[in-house]
C-alpha cells in the first residue's frame, strides 16, 4: 500500500467523481483508477461501488475513508516536524473561526507568525462549531477558534482563551446612549437589528432574553456583525454584539457601546486542535502562541471610548445547539 493510493482514494470520496478527484490529484483518471483499483486488490475488498460513474463508498471504504485521513495527516505532520527541526515552523497553518470570533485570531497569528516568519496562515471564518468540528477531526483544519460547548469537543484538544462578554451598540442621539451601562431588560424595548437566529452568538442573546422574561423580535437580521454596525450607525436600530469586535471596529462619534448588565452575560471562546498524538507541529505551535498571549487580560481592557464599569459577578452561557 502506497501514501499515493490513498491520496486517490482519499480525492474520490471528497469529490464524488473520478475525473475531478483525478483533477484535484494532477494525474490521469485512468492512473487514478488503476491505482486504487491496485489498492482494492491488495485490501481484498471492493472500497468504491462502480457503475457507469461513482455511486459511492461500500461499508469498507468509509471505514478506510477515515483511517487513511489520520494517516495522510500523520504523514504530512511527519514531514512537517523533520523540517521544523531543520529550519523551524513552515508550511500553512489551516486555521477556521465561527463569523462572530472572526476578528479575534488577529492577535495570535501574529504571534505565530513571529515566533515562525517561514510559515504561512489560511484563515476561514464563516464555518459554525458544528462544521469546525468536523473539519478538525477530518484533518481539514489545523486549528479553530469558537465556542466550543461539551458535545462539540469529542477527539479535540480545546484550550480556554478569553470570556466573551457583550455589548449593545447604540446611535449617539439615543437616550440610552447617554447611560454608562444598559440591562438585557431595557436593550428589550428598543428597536433591534440581531444576528441570524442560525448563528452560536444569537441564540446565546436570545437565551439571556429569555432569563429576563424578554421576547425579542427584531425587524433586522444579518450575518455579519459588520453589517450590524451599519445598520445601527443610520440611526434606526440598535443592537448586541460581542466586544472583541470594539478593537478591531471602533466605534465612531455617531455610535456608543454600553456595557449589557443584570446579567453580565458571557460565553467562553477556546482554540481547538485535533486531540491526536503526535499531531501537527503547525496546531501545536500556533496553540502555544495563542494561549501565551493573556486574551482574557488583553480584551478585559478598557478601550479609549469605554467609561469604567463597576464589576459585577458575571452569568456565562455555553452555546450547545449547532446548525
Amino acid at each position: 500500500m502506497l501514501f499515493r493510493q490513498l491520496e486517490y482514494f482519499v480525492a474520490v470520496a471528497r469529490e464524488r467523481h473520478f475525473a475531478r478527484a483525478a483533477q484535484s490529484c494532477y494525474v490521469s483518471q485512468p492512473a487514478l483508477s488503476a491505482a486504487i483499483a491496485k489498492l482494492e486488490r491488495e485490501l481484498n475488498v471492493t472500497l468504491i461501488n462502480r457503475g457507469h460513474a461513482y455511486q459511492g463508498l461500500t461499508p469498507e471504504g468509509q471505514r478506510l475513508v477515515v483511517w487513511a485521513k489520520r494517516i495522510l495527516a500523520e504523514q504530512e505532520a511527519f514531514k512537517t516536524e523533520v523540517a521544523a527541526v531543520r529550519s523551524g515552523v513552515t508550511g500553512t497553518l489551516r486555521l477556521g473561526t465561527d463569523p462572530t470570533a472572526s476578528t479575534t485570531p488577529a492577535l495570535p497569528v501574529a504571534a505565530f507568525c513571529a515566533a515562525h516568519p517561514r510559515a504561512r496562515v489560511q484563515v476561514r471564518s464563516r464555518l459554525s462549531t458544528g462544521e469546525l468540528h468536523r473539519r478538525l477531526r477530518d484533518f481539514e483544519l489545523d486549528a479553530a477558534i469558537a465556542h466550543f460547548g461539551p458535545g462539540d469537543r469529542e477527539g479535540l484538544q480545546v484550550v480556554p482563551l478569553y470570556r466573551e462578554r457583550y455589548v449593545l451598540l447604540v446611535a449617539e442621539d439615543r437616550p440610552a446612549s447617554r447611560d454608562t451601562t444598559v440591562t438585557w431588560t431595557e436593550a428589550a424595548r428598543l428597536p433591534l437589528a440581531l444576528l441570524t437566529p442560525d448563528m452560536d452568538v444569537r441564540r446565546l442573546i436570545d437565551d439571556v432574553f429569555a432569563e429576563k422574561g424578554c421576547v425579542v423580535t427584531p425587524q433586522v437580521e444579518t450575518d455579519s456583525i459588520a453589517a450590524l454596525y451599519a445598520h445601527v450607525g443610520s440611526g434606526d436600530r440598535a443592537s448586541v454584539i460581542p466586544h472583541t469586535w470594539l478593537r478591531a471596529m471602533p466605534v465612531n462619534g455617531r455610535i456608543r457601546a454600553l456595557p449589557l448588565v443584570d446579567p453580565e452575560a458571557g460565553a467562553q471562546i477556546s482554540v481547538a486542535i485535533h486531540a491526536g498524538t503526535p499531531g501537527s507541529v503547525a496546531a501545536r505551535a500556533f496553540l502555544d502562541a495563542a494561549t501565551g498571549l493573556g486574551l482574557d487580560e488583553v480584551f478585559g481592557r478598557p478601550l479609549p471610548h469605554e467609561r469604567p464599569v463597576a464589576p459585577s459577578q458575571p452569568r456565562h452561557f455555553e452555546t450547545s445547539a449547532r446548525p
